[in-house]
């Protein structure tokens, strides 16, 4: 038997995505404003997306397990891969970077802030979403299945 999901309080959601944004917009608004070339920039773009990315993708997938619902080996592999190579890709580019270690510090915090709220947000919709779903399968995801027809 599963247990109940408890939904998370206010507070807490409101500070997942206050983080969320905090941590994205700094990273973004600190891009823009660099001296770096525009290639340079598209690469630091590129590892937040990702990273954004790789971390709900990885955090749906543990949840997933969790509650017993099937994930393939070779995705629930992929989605770790995919979180470390993000961080592995952002500490690469920035040992290898020409700006000042105040910067680099900068960097590094906001992506990882960035990150740990984005994990925190997906978890708060799953849970405010199966607190709210009452059906007899509310901790389970709905997947149509071919002879499922809307009505």
């Amino acid at each position: 038997m599963k247990s109940q999901v408890q939904r998370p309080t206010g507070a807490f959601v409101g500070a997942s995505w206050a983080a969320l944004f905090v941590g994205s917009i700094t990273y973004l608004v600190g891009l823009w404003n660099a001296q770096m070339q525009l290639n340079e920039k598209g690469y630091y773009f590129t590892i937040l997306m990702y990273g954004l990315f790789a971390a709900v993708s990885l955090q749906k997938s543990v949840r997933d397990k969790l509650e017993g619902i099937p994930v393939s080996g070779m995705y629930f592999g992929l989605c770790w891969v995919s979180f470390g190579m993000a961080i592995l890709l952002l500490a690469v580019g920035l040992w290898n970077a020409t700006l000042a270690l105040s910067e680099k510090g900068f960097y590094a915090m906001s992506f990882v802030l960035s990150l740990f709220s984005a994990i925190t947000v997906q978890k708060n919709v799953r849970d405010v979403g199966l607190s709210n779903d009452t059906s007899p399968h509310a901790n389970q995801e709905m997947i149509p299945s071919p002879a499922h027809k809307e009505e």
